[in-house]
């Protein structure tokens, strides 16, 4: 949770990521993710990351960034 809102978590072997709606369709051309569908309904703006998108640091850390900017950024402006 950042500034009261989800940011990342861990539902099974994934990492759940909340990103801006408008960086959505570029992030699930991303290896390893796809949209997050946890109620059977895709979530824009919600990504699942498996192993193979987050196996490096620097390809933790870009998901990490990403959701942190989602929530941080917006605040700034």
């Amino acid at each position: 949770m950042v500034n009261n809102k989800m940011c990342v978590g861990i539902i099974k072997d994934e990492m759940m990521c909340r990103i801006d709606p408008d960086l959505h369709e570029t992030a699930i051309e991303k290896t390893g993710c796809r949209t997050m569908d946890f109620t059977k309904r895709p979530m824009r703006g919600y990504v699942m990351v498996d192993d193979t998108g987050m196996k490096t640091k620097k390809g933790f850390d870009y998901w990490i960034n990403l959701s942190l900017d989602s929530i941080v950024k917006p605040k700034l402006q």
